[in-house]
């Protein structure tokens, strides 16, 4: 069997001895041996976490190596490996994105909030009727999402 030497092209920095990264231009390689493996996008972050967890899964290269070389902290590397051992591949490219979703307020629970707002109810005691914080029903009055029941002030002729 012949032994295949590391052989890198200038400007490699070395992630392990025989794994590789270097850019050129906007791409980015990473070399094993001098072959290119990977290439993204020098601005493509999903791809960069997703083949970062796939040197430290297949155990080609170590977290502390990787972070630092790429000036990142090792518990995200640690983070991505792990997230591609649970969820897999797929989770880099389609990922759910939950930010800014209250996961609690379904339309089933904003149809119980209105029915007791229009009742009469305060936004205090609406919330702990239907199981959320006040500011859920705030916030969604504020939106548009939820009606305040308007009290009736008498007029003065």
């Amino acid at each position: 069997m012949q032994m295949q030497l590391p052989f890198f092209p200038p400007n490699t920095e070395l992630l392990s001895s025989t794994w590789g990264v270097r850019q050129v231009e906007d791409s980015v390689y990473y070399l094993h041996n001098g072959s290119p493996v990977y290439t993204h996008h020098k601005e493509d972050i999903n791809t960069f976490r997703f083949v970062t967890a796939s040197l430290i899964e297949n155990t080609s290269c170590r977290a502390v190596d990787l972070a630092e070389v790429f000036k990142v902290n090792v518990r995200n590397l640690y983070r991505y490996a792990k997230k591609l051992r649970e969820k897999g591949p797929q989770s880099f490219f389609n990922p759910t994105d939950n930010r800014g979703k209250c996961y609690k307020m379904t339309p089933e629970r904003i149809a119980q909030a209105q029915e007791y707002l229009d009742h009469g109810y305060s936004q205090v005691k609406t919330a702990q009727k239907i199981g959320v914080h006040e500011a859920s029903i705030r916030y969604h009055i504020k939106k548009g999402n939820l009606k305040k029941k308007r009290k009736k002030v008498p007029r003065s002729n």
